[in-house]
């Protein structure tokens, strides 16, 4: 596994260990399909979000959230209605966006942007 792979990954888990922690529920993980990933589905009652990670170590420039660009909104819109076609549900959903940033000490933060796009 690649390094920036791994670095995802580990960015997921904190995201949805801090979402579990806020009572929503992990649905899935990367869940894939034709259009693209998902890399969270999660629940909260009857709301599902589906949450774009995007990690960014110490030394990055820029702003995780400018990496979701428009190319990149409408390829998780497409993936979104195809999970939603393939559990066969009919419920609110939103698009959200968790910034994770690794500090030079090591700790990481995070910042969770609801309704990041529609």
């Amino acid at each position: 596994m690649s390094t920036a792979k791994a670095a995802g990954d580990q960015g997921e888990a904190k995201v949805a260990e801090f979402l579990e922690q806020q009572g929503w529920t992990v649905l899935a993980r990367q869940w894939r399909c034709r259009y693209g990933e998902l890399d969270l589905v999660v629940q909260n009652g009857g709301m599902i979000c589906f949450v774009e990670v995007k990690r960014r170590g110490p030394h990055s420039i820029g702003l995780p959230r400018e990496f979701v660009d428009g190319r990149k909104q409408e390829r998780l819109r497409k993936t979104a209605a195809a999970y939603l076609a393939a559990h066969n549900l009919d419920v609110p959903a939103r698009f959200d966006v968790a910034e994770v940033y690794e500090e030079a000490c090591g700790q990481f933060r995070i910042e969770y942007l609801e309704n990041a796009f529609e």
